[in-house]
């Protein structure tokens, strides 16, 4: 498989991490104690918190950046500041890691203090950040100009089917449909356990033909190799 400029570009920042002793496959465990929709529905300034999320966007401004955190609940800006994460002598967290290794579309966790910026934006002052997971392959990322019109929308039915995975993060209407989905059949399932009726697994490809009169019919499996 030939890799895009990108992804080698990616490979090569993952290489310096580890040199620099930081490993993300698997991170180390780290626990949250809010989530983006929490804090902006329970916000309190000066108030500590811990989150997790994707790295989705930033504008980096020498010694200061702004970004936006997506979480499982939706978005929430986050604050770099050199000299808040990096109160010593040695700068390199965040001039090397932050500003050169980092990508969009890793995952980090932030610990944090809650301010509004001067336009009235909640956000998080990162006190410190942790990378979690090194996004290997980028995003599709649409963009939005100044008059509000959307440009390299993911859109393309084959690529989101294909790419569910890349569907679920950068258009996040998405999810309330896996959502209604699980409450839907969450609901159907109750309303028959209520009844007194058993639900049974009934297996589709398997080595052995089953299905009582039903006729089998032969495919094969081409990840394993074997016919079904």
């Amino acid at each position: 498989m030939q890799l895009s400029e990108q992804e080698l570009v990616r490979r090569e920042k993952l290489e310096k991490l580890r040199g620099l002793g930081i490993n993300p496959y698997p991170a180390d465990l780290f626990p949250v104690n809010h989530t983006s929709k929490q804090i902006k529905s329970e916000f309190e300034e000066g108030k500590k918190v811990i989150i997790a999320g994707r790295l989705m966007s930033r504008r980096i401004q020498g010694s200061a950046s702004f970004a936006e955190l997506q979480d499982g609940e939706g978005r929430i800006q986050v604050y770099f500041n050199r000299d808040e994460i990096c109160t010593g002598d040695d700068k390199s967290k965040y001039n090397d890691v932050y500003k050169k290794l980092l990508d969009i579309g890793d995952f980090i966790g932030v610990k944090g203090e809650l301010f509004k910026t001067k336009v009235g934006e909640k956000t998080v002052m990162v006190k410190d950040f942790t990378l979690l997971s090194k996004a290997l392959k980028p995003l599709p990322q649409p963009r939005v100009d100044a008059d509000g019109k959307v440009h390299d929308a993911f859109t393309d039915p084959e690529q989101r089917y294909r790419q569910r995975y890349a569907d679920l993060v950068v258009n996040p209407h998405v999810k309330d449909v896996f959502v209604k989905r699980t409450k839907l059949f969450n609901a159907m399932r109750q309303f028959f356990n209520d009844a007194g009726y058993f639900e049974v697994e009934t297996p589709i490809l398997q080595p052995i033909p089953g299905g009582a009169a039903a006729r089998p019919f032969v495919t094969h499996h081409n990840s394993l190799d074997i016919p079904l």
